[in-house]
């Protein structure tokens, strides 16, 4: 695809390899919202720099893109309809969050972010897009939500993309999962040693590695990983661990 730099959306030719490429086909309307989304992302990046990624194919590929491709058989299938809950940990500048709200009609979201201003903005731009009612914003430490009475295992889906280091991303997302619900971490490479260190990490907090699936993006954007974690039984409640430890000595490490 190659769109125009400064169009608020690509040309028909380029939507439609986009999306025949996704494997998943969006509504005229939610096409529409998704340049809206671009639209916001401009003018608040003007103020708070949330993201270099709001032009063009940086945003198409690397922002909408990739937000959905693992996600595509939820989009398409019977759940598409559903009142699924989501969360997306330390969402930034709303993405996927935002983008994955405009893909799934039904869902309700809540974004998680501990920086107040990015917090602020995506709030601003959830109202903007018409999104008030399904996406509600928390800024606080990840460690905390997961340990809050209103999140712990409530949620369908649980994703977190570029947030951190595998074993820790999964000590912020488990708790958060209903006992039929996934974990979704998005991820760049991932080698042996990954896999090595979130499968302890997993058994520690009594869930197992379901798929990751490996995708090029279209453009030559780059290699994308997407780990799909399943609850094997009810979260100990040591986890998540206080703030701050969760990175500082990672479950798929700890001697």
């Amino acid at each position: 695809m190659a769109a125009a730099s400064g169009s608020a959306l690509p040309t028909v030719a380029d939507r439609d390899a986009l999306w025949e490429a996704l494997g998943w086909r969006p509504e005229p309307a939610q096409v529409e919202r998704f340049g809206a989304l671009q639209q916001q992302l401009r003018e608040w990046n003007g103020r708070l720099n949330l993201t270099r990624l709001v032009e063009g194919d940086d945003y198409w590929i690397a922002q909408v893109f990739d937000s959905l491709w693992p996600l595509v058989p939820l989009l398409s299938g019977p759940h598409r309809d559903q009142p699924l809950e989501l969360i997306d940990v330390g969402t930034g500048c709303g993405v996927p969050g935002l983008v994955l709200a405009l893909a799934l009609p039904q869902a309700r979201l809540t974004l998680v972010d501990s920086v107040g201003r990015k917090v602020e903005a995506v709030r601003a731009m959830a109202a903007a897009l018409g999104l008030e009612q399904r996406v509600c914003l928390r800024c606080e430490r990840i460690e905390l939500t997961g340990r809050a009475p209103e999140c712990r295992g409530r949620f369908d889906w649980a994703v977190a993309r570029a947030v951190a280091r595998a074993p820790v991303v999964a000590e912020y997302l488990v708790p958060l999962l209903a006992p039929s619900g996934r974990a979704l971490l998005y991820r760049g490479q991932w080698s042996e040693q990954d896999q090595a260190d979130l499968e302890r990490a997993c058994h520690q907090l009594r869930a197992r590695i379901e798929t990751v699936q490996r995708r090029e993006l279209p453009g030559e954007r780059g290699l994308r990983h997407a780990v799909c974690l399943a609850p094997t039984a009810s979260c100990p409640g040591t986890y998540p661990r206080a703030v701050g430890i969760p990175a500082k000595v990672p479950l798929g490490q700890a001697v």
